[in-house]
């Protein structure tokens, strides 16, 4: 897989939640399947995403029609209507969508849809969204913003920078981003320094602003 390429997402329910992580997503470079019962929202999202449609996600079929199977990631935004929430959850992991992301509005509604077949379950405002999306990138492991678009990540140490110390690799300087920390499988959490040297597998802890991580993220990536 190139370093360009992103896996399409569904994403169903085009509400407040929904509809953030489907146009972060979109900006992301995903392609994205937006699907909602409402037609005003479908009109409303037709020039941002890939497509949309008019569907009701908590039907099997519907949802097999739409080539739901050969999406390996899904976000199910639906919110107040909690019975097609968990619906549209139990659809998806008929249909074997190996990632199923959804909103709960409590964490009854929570555990409910974890018992249905959601493999994460968020209780969101709408900068979760965002949060979502990105860690949907699965290149970043955390992410933490800071509403000004400064953020903290945890992510797999690029290869880009592998087997070189931090004062080589220049960062800072190349990618914009400060490397704070690094942890070592089998090892204790080490605060970074310039002599630190990246090895593979080393997973990094690094601050900066939310693009110029993405794309550090990136570097180096096959």
């Amino acid at each position: 897989m190139s370093a360009n390429t992103r896996n399409p997402v569904l994403v169903v329910g085009l509400g407040r939640f929904g509809g953030s992580v489907a146009r972060t997503l979109e900006r992301m470079g995903h392609e994205v399947l937006g699907a909602d019962t409402n037609p005003e929202r479908v009109q409303e999202y037709a020039s941002d995403l890939t497509q949309v449609v008019e569907a009701d996600c908590t039907d099997f079929h519907c949802l097999e029609k739409l080539g739901g199977r050969t999406f390996t990631s899904a976000v199910v935004g639906i919110g107040g209507d909690i019975e097609a929430s968990v619906l549209a959850v139990l659809a998806l992991s008929d249909l074997g969508v190996p990632k199923i992301w959804a909103k709960a509005t409590n964490e009854k509604h929570g555990r409910i849809l974890e018992r249905t077949g959601a493999h994460h379950v968020v209780f969101p405002e709408e900068r979760m969204g965002e949060r979502v999306a990105r860690l949907l990138n699965e290149r970043l492991l955390d992410f933490i913003s800071f509403g000004d678009e400064f953020a903290i990540a945890k992510l797999a140490a690029p290869a880009s920078i592998v087997g070189v110390p931090l004062v080589t690799s220049e960062c800072r300087k190349k990618h914009d981003v400060t490397v704070i920390g690094v942890k070592r499988e089998g090892e204790d959490f080490i605060h970074a320094v310039p002599d630190t040297i990246i090895m593979p597998g080393d997973v990094l802890v690094v601050s900066g602003r939310v693009e110029r991580i993405e794309a550090f993220a990136a570097a180096g990536a096959s």
